[in-house]
């Protein structure tokens, strides 16, 4: 099950031979992690607001996609963006966050994902189109109820949201270098750095932490056993929506009950795919796993990581990217 709390409608402006076409999706964090969990054949629940005219349609679009929609229906304005890629790159015409989720709905929201979330297998909280739809309070108090009843919690989120979580408990967090960087002050560039930041992460409150690289080995902290993760670097076409793509086969294959370093595999090769193709959190099934058996994770010395600094174990693990 994914927590949604708005997901977006989405247009997108291409151009082809045929001359310029329109394309209409839902979007947002947990839409775009939701297209590749089905692509993986997960039977996927999503629980969200849906907000005005464009809440109705994204609702029927969820639908066609073969996703069980949990909502929160209410007037106002809904979050949405135009894109134009006519050039080959993406161009922001409009986005717009949408209105903030009053106490009511946010109540309506909150018991909803706690129903649903009871006969999932797994949760996986996502965060909102814009900061103001809601606390980040919020995911703290889904973290903590989730997991004080023995839910399977995995957050990929940031800042303020990912904090919050992390203060309510979660089985996995997953943070690209550049989130990680900004929600630790002391955090540095170094590998050493990295793991420290990484490190801190696991003591606030998640049993494990992978950290996305953007093209480079992820590093995975799981207790006290660091590791990094080889997958092979393919050509990007379109960066886009790789992170998200990593997530939701992580979450895939940990709902499946595979062990944590072969879910982490799978995810690696759905991020590294996911670049190849246009469209956010897109992929085939069958190469991402067959591509996951190309992915190496190299652990350090698990005897002494009680006494390696985090320079030393950086060290260690520098070694091994080369």
């Amino acid at each position: 099950m994914i927590f949604a709390p708005s997901p977006l409608l989405t247009v997108t402006i291409e151009g082809g031979a045929r001359g310029t076409e329109l394309h209409v999706h839902a979007g947002g964090q947990g839409v775009w992690q939701s297209k590749m969990l089905r692509t993986l054949g997960a039977e996927v629940s999503i629980c969200g607001v849906l907000t005005g005219e464009s809440g109705r349609v994204v609702q029927h679009l969820l639908e066609d996609d073969g996703l069980t929609v949990h909502a929160v229906h209410r007037d106002g304005r809904g979050g949405a963006y135009v894109h134009d890629r006519r050039s080959g790159e993406r161009v922001e015409v409009v986005e717009l966050a949408g209105d903030p989720l009053s106490r009511h709905e946010l109540d309506e929201l909150y018991t909803t994902t706690i129903r649903e979330a009871m006969s999932a297998d797994l949760v996986l909280l996502s965060g909102p189109a814009g900061d103001g739809v809601l606390p980040d309070d919020v995911y703290r108090r889904l973290a903590s109820d989730l997991t004080a009843a023995e839910r399977t919690v995995v957050v990929d989120l940031a800042g303020g949201r990912l904090a919050a979580a992390l203060e309510g408990g979660v089985r996995l967090a997953k943070v690209s270098e550049t989130e990680l960087e900004a929600v630790d002050a002391s955090s540095s560039a170094s590998m050493a750095g990295l793991i420290a930041s990484a490190t801190r992460l696991r003591d606030a409150g998640a049993r494990s932490v992978v950290v996305t690289r953007a093209g480079r080995p992820a590093v995975l902290i799981d207790g006290d056993e660091v590791s990094t993760v080889h997958a092979p670097v393919m050509e990007a076409v379109d960066p886009s929506g790789a992170g998200d793509s990593f997530t939701a086969a992580l979450a895939a294959s940990l709902a499946e009950g595979d062990s944590l370093h072969g879910a982490v595999a799978l995810a690696a090769a759905a991020g590294a795919l996911n670049v190849t193709r246009h469209g956010l959190g897109t992929g085939d099934a069958e190469a991402i796993r067959r591509l996951s058996t190309q992915v190496e994770i190299i652990r350090a010395d698990r005897e002494a990581h009680a006494q390696l600094s985090p320079d030393e174990l950086a060290g260690r693990l520098e070694v091994d990217e080369r």
